[in-house]
């Protein structure tokens, strides 16, 4: 706690001084992540810590840089969790990082989350589910020529056929990690090839080759102070020498793995140091010290793995499944929008011809119609003229008639009398 205390003392100091430099949050943040990554395998503890300081930068952050980093965080913690054989937490953060990098579209993240994943479901047994994950990484470093992934992924693979008792597989697997990583010149990563060389051996049987591969690995473990490294073969070796029924010479091998192992907090390691001691303090009759070893193995064997991190480990999975349909769901939603949109924009512009045509076609009826109606007008005013000439004409008609009716009954009435007059003076003549 002491060294934790002073290493976040220095790098806090490091932090205000960058800003008193009105360094970007970028470079502070690159900052943190390096010194989390040399943490990560030696002391993960110290590693969550400083991820979950990057974290509080990068959510701050409302750009894809600041998604980048935050998902280089989850994976870091992930990575952190795993080995401390927190299996539910890894497969937590490695699946939180996974769906960012993939929002994103980083490649490279993409690949490495899986490659996490499938370790922890791996350290579960479930070689399928690791597999496939591991199987999805290759394939994406492959396409991208990324050669380190590729050579993490190998010897990953190898292990996981190793483990199934597949050994030329495995073997071959291994020396394709060993041969790209040899390009690079990445040391670290060819001890841990040597040594998986060296155990695919061991499980033959073939112990001459392994003891070389183990010795190689350790030696290059201790070049690069890889300390993790260094307690694996230092218990691998033990194993060996167990094997070969060289006693004196696998416990106190067994015994420097279990203080690397407890010195970095590997649980896993530890585990597997005390076992070994159980079975060489057996075999050299020495039963109180094999029935010590092996309760503190079968102490830490149920602390990994009982029944709740299974069960935490199938919800979170589902709860994967569920946000990763959801996801695929949103997205072919939006693709699907995007067609319905093009889709009605395409109408819209139907109907807007429609509408422009039918507008066109009333106007024409509305000019036609007034045209009509002014038409009618003038014939109605034309009629009411004719109307009111026919009426004038057939007053004076009338008018003219009573006259000539009138005339007529005088005519009548004179030619009454004239008669009356002949008649009479014929009457008189005739007397």
């Amino acid at each position: 706690m002491k060294q934790l205390a002073i290493i976040l003392f220095i790098l806090s100091s490091l932090i205000c001084h960058s800003q008193n430099k009105s360094q970007s949050d970028t470079a502070r943040i690159n900052a943190i992540h390096k010194t989390a990554l040399s943490f990560i395998y030696n002391r993960p503890d110290t590693a969550i810590i400083l991820s979950e300081q990057e974290l509080a930068i990068a959510n701050k952050m409302s750009n894809e840089t600041g998604k980048y980093y935050t998902a280089n965080a989850l994976k870091t913690i992930g990575t952190a969790f795993l080995n401390k054989c927190n299996y539910p937490k890894a497969l937590e953060y490695g699946l939180k990082s996974l769906q960012l990098f993939q929002t994103i579209r980083d490649k490279k993240g993409i690949a490495s989350c899986f490659t996490n994943i499938g370790l922890v479901y791996k350290m579960q047994s479930d070689y399928h589910k690791a597999l496939e994950n591991y199987l999805q990484a290759l394939k994406i470093q492959e396409e991208i020529l990324d050669k380190q992934g590729i050579g993490f992924s190998c010897n990953r693979i190898g292990n996981l056929y190793a483990e199934q008792h597949n050994y030329p597989i495995a073997l071959e697997y291994f020396t394709k990690s060993l041969k790209v990583r040899e390009q690079i010149g990445d040391k670290r990563a060819m001890a841990t090839c040597y040594n998986n060389i060296g155990e695919n051996y061991r499980n033959q049987s073939d112990y001459p080759k392994a003891q070389v591969f183990y010795l190689k690995a350790l030696a290059l473990k201790k070049e690069t102070d890889d300390k993790n490294g260094i307690g694996l073969c230092y218990g691998n070796l033990g194993e060996l020498y167990n094997n070969m029924a060289k006693y004196e010479l696998a416990i106190p091998y067994s015994d420097s793995a279990l203080n690397v192992c407890k010195e970095i907090g590997d649980i896993d390691g530890e585990r597997y140091a005390y076992q070994n001691l159980a079975d060489t303090y057996a075999k050299t009759y020495k039963y109180k010290e094999a029935y010590e070893s092996y309760i503190k193995f079968k102490q830490l064997t149920d602390s990994i793995f009982n029944a709740e991190n299974s069960k935490q480990l199938g919800e979170m999975k589902t709860n994967f499944e569920v946000e990763k349909k959801e996801a695929e769901l949103k997205v072919k939603s939006e693709v699907e929008r995007e067609k319905f949109m093009a889709v009605a924009s395409e109408e819209k512009k139907r109907q807007q011809v429609v509408i422009y045509f039918v507008a066109i076609v009333l106007l024409i009826v509305v000019v036609f119609s007034l045209s009509l109606y002014k038409r009618f007008r003038i014939n109605e005013k034309q009629k009411k003229k004719i109307d009111e000439a026919y009426t004038l004409l057939h007053e004076k008609n009338k008018e003219v008639l009573d006259s000539i009716r009138y005339a007529k009954r005088i005519q009548q009435s004179l030619l009454t009398s004239e008669k009356y007059i002949d008649k009479s003076l014929s009457k008189l003549i005739k007397n």
